[in-house]
């Protein structure tokens, strides 16, 4: 089948592959040649584990290639999918003007039924705006008769395993009405059924609401916890062994119950407030999320807290160590990650820090610019030279078994506060190092 995917983001891109990787004939169209000339070198504009070998291997099959031009990706896919950004307008909202723009660009150059895929996260409605905007390029040019039809297909990918995710999805969440719309749906995703079912066909609106709800659940698990560290730790309770007790429960299970330092990235932050937002326009005050975004916000403050406490509120002369930059492992994202709320924190009180992240650094030096008071270390030993304590901000893997004596004899105090509470406090405080954790006693 042939499929164009708008939009070489994280989620068209990593869409665009793994179509193409089960034999699809996919065109990617972007509007920045910069991107597709990475593209088209054999290089990827994104960090997410495998996307590089299943791109490379199907631009070399001809099963995946890359355009600027408009009206070749218009013209090439029966289905057309939208994947590009909808960042948050300056009131919380999704900022639509992609959509639409990608929506009258296929409007303008079709020639014959396409299926318009919504892929991008989207509030409830947009189907209708990218219907209108479509509709009314074709009567501009005198095409009304042209068919088309506009779907729902949210995307349910995690930063860092998005390949997995959408080779092996949960489930496939379409929201189409017409029969032919459901057909060709149906077609595209049958070599990712062969084990069962994970088709879950909804009316268009359900199906976008359903993106912004799973999001709003796991971010509300997420605040809930790190609620109740906090309240943990007043009580002289232990939340990891709190976490044991409700995670034992199967009506609760054990996904997004760890307390941290406060979730980020590109979608919890921004399908909150989006959510929130829409609750608002349409005069529903959506009380319960507004404490999950304003509890998050709380929690990317707990460890510079922590730290004064320690330290005091002045930290001129200070310097500090910090592991992670990006707001999850396996990714170099940044967005709404707690890194940056605690590194502006520790400059406003006067310290200084060096950074460590296994691939997030460059995504750094872009948001930090020249800044003085932050530099990078080659790896993770280094960074703790002359540093008055160690601060945990992404639990990546090479971070998990560290040597702690290592630790303790490069630093000048030996202090570690933990904000994803990787360690047992007990082994820590046995090693001689102070210890802090979210919740942990």
């Amino acid at each position: 089948m042939k499929v164009t995917v708008i939009g070489t983001g994280y989620v068209g891109l990593v869409s665009g592959a793994c179509l193409a990787d089960v034999g699809n004939d996919v065109l990617c169209l972007d509007v920045d040649p910069a991107k597709v000339k990475i593209l088209e070198d054999g290089g990827i504009p994104i960090h997410e584990p495998g996307l590089l070998e299943i791109v490379r291997r199907n631009v070399e099959a001809g099963r995946l290639s890359f355009t600027t031009d408009i009206d070749k990706a218009a013209k090439w896919g029966v289905i057309q999918f939208i994947a590009v950004g909808t960042p948050p307008d300056e009131d919380g909202s999704a900022d639509l003007k992609y959509v639409l723009a990608a929506a009258r660009n296929i409007g303008k150059h079709m020639d014959g039924y396409r299926v318009i895929v919504d892929k991008s996260t989207v509030p409830v409605g947009t189907a209708d705006k990218v219907r209108a905007a479509v509709a009314e390029e074709l009567a501009n040019r005198g095409s009304a008769a042209i068919e088309f039809s506009v779907v729902s297909n949210p995307e349910f990918l995690k930063e860092g395993a998005a390949i997995e995710d959408f080779m092996r999805p949960d489930r496939i969440v379409v929201g189409a009405e017409d029969a032919q719309a459901i057909d060709l749906m149906r077609q595209l995703y049958a070599p990712f059924q062969r084990n069962h079912d994970r088709l879950v066909f909804m009316d268009v609106r359900s199906a976008e609401l359903t993106k912004y709800a799973a999001n709003a659940m796991l971010a509300t698990r997420i605040s809930f916890m790190n609620e109740l560290a906090n309240l943990a730790e007043t009580l002289g309770a232990d939340i990891e062994l709190v976490r044991q007790g409700i995670g034992s429960d199967p009506r609760i299970g054990w996904h997004f119950l760890y307390a941290g330092c406060g979730y980020g990235g590109s979608c919890f932050p921004k399908d909150v407030k989006a959510l929130i937002r829409t609750g608002s326009e349409h005069g529903h005050e959506l009380k319960l999320l507004g404490a999950v975004e304003a509890a998050n916000e709380v929690q990317k403050h707990v460890l510079v807290d922590k730290i004064v406490r320690r330290f005091g509120e002045d930290l001129t002369g200070r310097h500090f160590a910090l592991w992670g930059l990006a707001f999850k492992p396996n990714t170099d994202d940044m967005r709404d990650a707690p890194s940056r709320v605690i590194i502006h924190e520790l400059f406003k009180r006067g310290a200084t820090v060096a950074a460590y992240d296994p691939v997030a650094m460059q995504e750094a030096e872009r948001i930090f610019g020249d800044e003085s008071r932050l530099s990078y270390a080659g790896r993770p030993k280094s960074a703790l030279d002359n540093a008055d304590a160690l601060v945990i901000v992404t639990e990546w893997k090479e971070f998990r078994s560290p040597d702690f004596e290592a630790i303790k004899s490069r630093l000048k105090q030996p202090v570690i506060f933990d904000g994803r509470n990787m360690y047992d406090p007990a082994l820590i405080r046995g090693e001689g190092i102070e210890y802090f954790g979210i919740g942990r006693v």
